[in-house]
């Protein structure tokens, strides 16, 4: 994770929550919450690839610096000499770490301008590119934003990265020196909420910034207590001594905080949680979108139709079949889903049906399959009080020092979720023509094999810790929903379409939502009149796409689009030279890699190769 700034390290924890809460809503996979490893996985041959070996070597140079800048957020696990330290989160010395950033940025241009192999010259542009956004970023919150900066999860960050099952018993201890330091109490340090508190009342001071939202500071302060417990736990569990002390008087400092956050800041914060048009821009870059957000609504509102109307006689179709009175798709989705999968069904149906999809990928050539068999499996007791929504997923293989694991498509096995006092019920993906999407997606042709296929051939650590968005890997699985659509029936089409829709929807309603151009309970009704999505879920989108990640609903939708029409470009470049097996495979081969260079890459690589076959 490319956390350089304070505040990206404060949010660290948020977006590690919120990533997890996508698990089986959009298939996000968790992104590794610091470059813990110094070594991307050894391929299954056991042999890393040259390229692999020399592009790491760049990545390790910024690395470096985030770990000597940030050695408590994560970036230095794996690193004993960085197990005392704590990050110093003055502007000082963020001033200082950005300084070595951009030297080091620098000498990695002059290797790029001099670099012949073509992946390490896109890894290279994949560093340059990721940085400077940050730097921008970084300029933009300076001038205009008081960001919230919340010292409790930030402890929480440094003392967990030490008291856990990966770190061997005699590094545990030094937990106990961050706890001090973070308390002020080691010579030399000032108690970190006095440092965080200076920070925002500088900002504070500037004429005309934007406060944080009343929501957003709300939501953190909420998990304040959580945190506390979780790290009184913890050293209670590594049963470490002489930590009391220094615990209860930071716990005190934090307590101070919020006491002062909730008094002096959280009465001039803003109502309204959303970005502003330069942050939602920014959020839009990091997930590889570069076209306005106007002109992905307009574009994603035109295609929404025509899926309507797509759908239309596939659902008279499906109605036919079944003697059922209405053919509208809406009535004809509902019914589809009155018979749902439950119990001790739900492993056996999907087994059967994955082995059905291998065979039609086999029978129509349309890419290579391993030997290996998918990994699925039924979701745990803990994973499904954990779900957000309960879909079938794709929980990926680890990709850093990776030994063999591999990833696993995880079958939900309840449709309740219990929030708070109310139960809400989802009905949107435990029903038997919804599997054909969703194994598309989620296991073959889609994310499986596009996650194992980088354990299996090696991944350089640029492409791991730095290409890793939704746009980037779900740009795959959606584009193998559309390979598979033609060879499925009638309701297995219909309800491909029906998701295409949502991830349509998604895309103009996450900016509408965003500018306030649509109401949350305006978008609600869509979601449920037009796209048939439970209640429970339909809210859920909502909130995920109006507060916590509205840019994460333009990356589906960008991300398909942009790969279907690198798909059909090449079919025109190539003619009857085209093939789609040899094009997959080549894709897959490519590993994460932003969308553009993706296109470059099969523009100068695999379409003359393609050209020259006879």
């Amino acid at each position: 994770m490319h956390r350089f700034t304070v505040t990206r390290l404060l949010l660290a924890a948020c977006l590690v929550t919120a990533i997890s809460s996508l698990q089986g809503q959009s298939s996000a996979p968790q992104k590794p919450s610091g470059p813990a490893a110094t070594a991307s996985s050894t391929p299954v041959s056991g042999v890393v690839p040259a390229w692999v070996v020399r592009s790491d070597q760049y990545t390790q140079m910024l690395l470096d610096v985030q770990r000597k800048y940030s050695p408590d957020s994560g970036l230095a696990q794996g690193v004993a000499k960085y197990d005392s330290s704590i990050t110093d989160l003055t502007r000082a010395e963020e001033i200082v770490q950005r300084k070595e950033l951009a030297d080091s940025l620098a000498q990695l241009k002059k290797v790029e301008a001099k670099e012949k192999d073509r992946n390490v010259r896109e890894d290279l542009q994949i560093l340059q590119r990721v940085f400077n956004l940050e730097f921008r970023e970084d300029d933009y919150r300076l001038d205009h934003k008081v960001m919230f900066l919340d010292p409790t999860s930030a402890v929480f960050i440094g003392i967990s990265n030490l008291l856990n099952e990966q770190i061997p018993a005699e590094r545990r201890p030094a937990a106990l020196i961050r706890l001090r330091k973070y308390a002020g109490m080691e010579p030399g340090f000032k108690p970190i909420t006095d440092v965080l508190k200076q920070r925002m009342i500088e900002q504070m001071a500037k004429p005309g910034v934007i406060f944080p939202s009343i929501a957003e500071m709300e939501s953190q302060l909420e998990r304040d207590n959580s945190y506390i417990n979780s790290m009184r736990a913890l050293f209670d569990k590594y049963k470490l001594t002489g930590w009391q002390d220094p615990f209860f008087k930071l716990q005190q400092q934090l307590a101070d905080y919020d006491t002062w956050i909730r008094g002096a800041v959280m009465p001039k914060g803003r109502t309204d949680a959303r970005l502003t048009p330069e942050e939602y821009a920014f959020s839009l870059q990091n997930y590889g979108i570069d076209i306005p957000p106007e002109q992905l609504a307009s574009q994603a509102h035109a295609s929404f139709t025509a899926i309507q109307a797509e759908m239309a006689p596939l659902a008279s179709a499906v109605a036919k079949q079944n003697g059922w009175t209405s053919s509208d798709y809406r009535d004809v989705i509902r019914s589809l889903k009155k018979t749902q999968i439950a119990g001790d069904a739900i492993l056996p149906f999907y087994q059967k049906r994955i082995k059905t999809i291998e065979e039609i990928i086999t029978a129509k050539d349309l890419l290579t399959l391993p030997v290996r068999s998918a990994t699925v499996r039924v979701q745990t007791a803990a994973e499904s009080e954990a779900a957000q929504v309960p879909a079938p997923h794709f929980v990926p293989p680890p990709l850093l020092q990776n030994t063999g694991q591999k990833g696993a498509f995880v079958l939900p096995q309840n449709t309740s979720i219990y929030t708070g006092s109310k139960v809400d019920r989802f009905d949107d993906y435990t029903y038997d023509a919804v599997a054909w999407p969703m194994i598309a997606h989620e296991a073959r042709p889609g994310n499986d094999l596009e996650f194992n296929s980088m354990v299996e051939h090696g991944v350089s650590l640029a492409r791991i810790l730095y290409a890793f968005n939704t746009t980037s890997f779900d740009s795959w699985g959606l584009y193998s929903e559309w390979i598979m659509q033609p060879y499925e029936p009638a309701d297995g089409q219909l309800i491909t379409l029906q998701l295409r829709l949502l991830r349509t929807a998604r895309a103009f309603l996450g900016s509408e939502l965003s500018s306030g151009k649509i109401t949350p309970e305006d978008a609600t009704k869509l979601l449920v009149n037009d796209i048939v999505l439970s209640p429970a879920y339909a809210q859920q989108e909502v909130r995920q796409f109006s507060s916590r990640s509205p840019e994460l609903s333009n990356s589906y939708y960008f991300g398909y689009t942009t790969m279907l029409q690198l798909r059909k470009d090449t079919e025109a470049a190539l003619g009857p030279k085209f093939n789609a097996k040899r094009f997959h495979n080549f894709v897959l081969a490519q590993g994460l890699l932003p969308l553009d260079l993706l296109r470059q890459a099969v523009t100068e690589v695999f379409v003359p190769a393609e050209k020259k076959k006879k």
